[in-house]
């Protein structure tokens, strides 16, 4: 999904405020939110891909002004309407008014059929699938040719595990990427490594 919310590699919003003794909760709502958050994932109401999909559904403007805890909010509250634990009406009537919900569930899909497992040392290509539901392949690697350094145990496909599509999970593959690989004349040199799903990947040409 190409979607605001996949800013890795993206230019022009200045330096990332990081500061070690930050508070990890500014506010009581959050902690409820996050322990709601987590509760309706042990229970199995919903997995952790529908949940950051539900994230990068959220209408543009508002995913840009959200804070962490407020995106948070706004998938739990959407995946709770869309699995039927309470209704959009309740949710309004409990909240004192309109709550903006995320935007309508986009499509899943499946394996790649023709993926293939890859030795350590080998040159693989990222695919250029442009995929209008969940991806875990973020934008600036799409299309780029790195190296395959090592192999990790399977997980569900997020592709198909934000969706209810049936899949067989997958390793994901750490992949180097050299940094001008990436971005051409906008980097200093250097080693970029991304874990990526075997679906995404194909033989370097």
């Amino acid at each position: 999904m190409d979607g605001v919310h996949d800013l890795g590699g993206k230019q022009g919003f200045g330096p990332v405020q990081h500061s070690p003794d930050a508070a990890v909760f500014h506010e009581a709502w959050e902690k409820r939110v996050n322990a709601l958050y987590g509760l309706m994932v042990a229970r199995g109401v919903f997995n952790m891909d529908e949940y950051r999909h539900a994230i990068e559904r959220m209408e543009p403007r508002h995913y840009m002004n959200a804070g962490y805890y407020e995106r948070t909010l706004t998938s739990l509250a959407t995946l709770c309407v869309e699995k039927g634990v309470l209704t959009r009406e309740e949710l309004e009537s409990l909240a004192g008014g309109a709550f903006p919900l995320a935007l309508p569930l986009g499509s899943g899909r499946g394996n790649v059929p023709t993926r293939r497992t890859w030795q350590p040392g080998t040159s693989v290509r990222v695919r250029t699938d442009h995929v209008g539901g969940h991806v875990r392949m973020p934008g600036y690697i799409r299309g780029k040719v790195g190296v395959v350094v090592a192999e990790s145990p399977r997980y569900p496909f997020p592709d198909a595990h934000a969706h209810g599509v049936q899949a067989e999970d997958e390793p994901t593959y750490d992949v180097r990427f050299a940094s001008r690989e990436l971005w051409p004349e906008a980097a200093d040199e250097a080693w970029v490594h991304v874990g990526v799903f075997q679906s995404y990947l194909e033989p370097a040409p």
